[in-house]
């Protein structure tokens, strides 16, 4: 149910990856849009740890299997449905957009594999970016814009909360709280199974140390992982939109 992007050379929405440069792009602009196609059709979204208190109104938080895993949220129940955005890209709700859907088609990355210095760069086969007559300029004379700047500070900071985020499943995984997740829901008589997630062992929450519960108190940490918990109450939410749309998959064997 719930997996991170996919495993290659590019992360998730992006096609293709180039760095700016005032020389190569100085006629590009970057329009802006009130449709996200880049998410129609994608279930799970990255999400950064600062953003679990505004996300957890909205959507199921749960982390991603494997050795490195990362914070998810479900917008929809099955790989290939999206329950808030519709065919054209609209959002049909009102719902907090996770970082990592805004700061699309830009972010920073490294232009080589040894270079300490990350650079913002874009996916030049977005529409939102290029040659084109509407849009505000990415550069002026030479120089980035304040459209430009704002871009590349908003990726600054989606960098520093990907550590932080990173710091917090760290301290997860040194207490051994995250354990493989199963939902069990039953829908128009037939049952439905959800693997492939984890989640906070509650259970183990509970044994973990006074004094480290409160240093987790203080940091603010305990907060985010009552987030996620309370998050998945929204769980069956988000199954019902899936089933008043009609995008219930067959049932999977339990």
């Amino acid at each position: 149910m719930a997996t991170a992007p996919t495993n290659s050379a590019l992360p998730l929405f992006y096609k293709d990856l180039i760095p700016l440069n005032s020389q190569q792009h100085a006629t590009w602009k970057s329009r802006s849009t009130d449709k996200a196609t880049w998410l129609k059709g994608v279930n799970t979204v990255p999400l950064t740890v600062e953003e679990f208190p505004q996300a957890q109104r909205h959507f199921p938080i749960v982390f991603s299997v494997g050795e490195n895993p990362v914070p998810l949220v479900l917008m929809g129940m099955n790989e290939g449905v999206n329950v808030f955005v519709d065919e054209d890209g609209s959002v049909n709700t009102p719902i907090y957009m996770p970082a990592y859907v805004r700061r699309y088609p830009f972010m920073l990355a490294r232009l080589r594999p040894e270079a300490e210095e990350l650079s913002l760069c874009v996916d030049p086969t977005c529409d939102l970016v290029g040659e084109q007559e509407e849009g505000a300029p990415l550069f002026d004379e030479g120089q980035p814009t304040d459209v430009t700047k704002g871009m590349l500070q908003f990726c600054e900071n989606f960098e520093i909360a990907g550590t932080k985020t990173a710091s917090f499943i760290a301290e997860l995984q040194k207490h051994k709280l995250l354990m493989d997740g199963e939902l069990n829901i039953e829908a128009e008589g037939k049952p439905f199974t959800y693997r492939g997630f984890q989640m906070v062992d509650e259970t183990k929450l509970r044994e973990v140390r006074g004094d480290v519960l409160r240093g987790w108190n203080q940091s603010g940490l305990l907060g985010m992982i009552y987030a996620h918990l309370f998050s998945l109450e929204l769980v069956r939410d988000v199954f019902g939109r899936q089933v008043a749309q009609g995008k219930l998959p067959e049932p999977i064997p339990a």
